[in-house]
């Protein structure tokens, strides 16, 4: 391998038709500004999912080399990162408006770059990606607003997802009791085993009513889900708790009422992983690292190739995605 000549996966749009696969690209495919990064670990993303279609609303240009998460060694100094420092970048631009991590190499703009902390290896460092990072963020976002495991139960919807599992098990290490929503009867024993002290059909959830509020049932909840699904938490929730909303699988509106908010004081929590500040974006990375590192990497993480990756793009987007998605690069 090297930037002479390396294998991608790319997508090509061309109107309501694309054409993605490996192929071998070369340095001059790369974009011409950033550092250059030899990629190790990649993972995959709804948002991957999307960026890989025609109409995902996504990508911004054509062709492009997914993944918005990437993992591996800098091949230059740059910004006091020294060549050879195990790196990591997401979000931004990255898989979406410029080539991102499903290569064995990427130009990777500097200032995006974060030194892979002590505690975390660059597949561990995938194994979270954005998935786990918006579920720190979510987290962390709760604890911001006085949720302890003394508060009450915790739902997390969408709990097979990358975001939805890695907040089960960051949650339970915690000592929260969870509750996790999924639609896969089979999930059973992996959410189990992440920590879940129960599971509840999503079915609970996905039901409109007209009802502006229910009997409260959760303290806060980690919703990966939006529409339906989130508006059903909201009217669930404690007085004073909190919703940490991230997701939006079950559609982008959001038919509610005021009623939680006045006369609950419910708070809903936007949590937004993109374009997130880099100060801010490096103090995630170092509570990952260590409070908040998920104590069942392994269980939550399974490896797949380039070769691989059509089909498990396909499979996010239909929902069939289970723990997270890592990508191997190279040998």
């Amino acid at each position: 391998m090297s930037a002479a000549s390396f294998r991608a996966f790319r997508a090509v749009t061309d109107g309501d038709s694309i054409d993605r696969g490996v192929v071998t690209l070369g340095a001059d495919d790369l974009p011409a500004d950033g550092a250059l990064v030899e990629v190790h670990w990649s993972s995959v993303n709804y948002k991957d999912g999307l960026a890989s279609i025609p109409k995902g609303q996504v990508a911004t240009v054509s062709p492009l080399v997914p993944g918005i998460d990437l993992a591996g060694i800098l091949q230059d100094d740059v910004d006091g990162i020294a060549a050879g420092t195990e790196v990591l970048a997401h979000g931004q631009d990255i898989g979406t408006g410029r080539h991102g991590g499903y290569a064995e190499y990427a130009r990777v703009p500097a200032e995006y770059l974060i030194p892979i902390p002590d505690g975390l290896s660059m597949r561990d460092a995938m194994v979270v990606g954005t998935g786990g990072f918006t579920a720190a963020l979510s987290v962390m976002a709760l604890q911001d607003h006085g949720i302890t495991p003394d508060s009450g139960p915790v739902l997390v919807t969408g709990a097979t997802g990358g975001v939805g599992s890695t907040s089960v098990d960051m949650l339970s290490n915690l000592g929260h009791e969870v509750v996790a929503s999924t639609g896969k009867a089979s999930a059973a024993d992996f959410l189990s085993g992440l920590g879940a002290a129960s599971i509840i059909d999503r079915d609970e959830l996905s039901e409109e009513s007209r009802r502006p509020l229910e009997r409260t049932v959760w303290a806060a909840a980690v919703d990966c889900v939006g529409g339906v699904t989130l508006a059903n938490v909201l009217k669930k929730i404690h007085y004073g708790g909190s919703v940490a909303a991230s997701g939006l699988t079950g559609g982008p509106g959001l038919s509610t009422t005021v009623m939680p908010f006045i006369l609950r004081g419910v708070n809903l929590l936007g949590i937004d992983s993109v374009l997130l500040p880099m100060e801010r974006r490096r103090a995630v990375w170092a509570r990952i690292a260590t409070d908040l590192k998920p104590s069942r990497l392994a269980d939550i993480g399974h490896d797949v190739t380039l070769d691989e990756l059509d089909a498990v793009l396909t499979g996010i987007l239909a929902g069939e995605a289970m723990g997270r998605s890592v990508v191997r690069l190279g040998s």
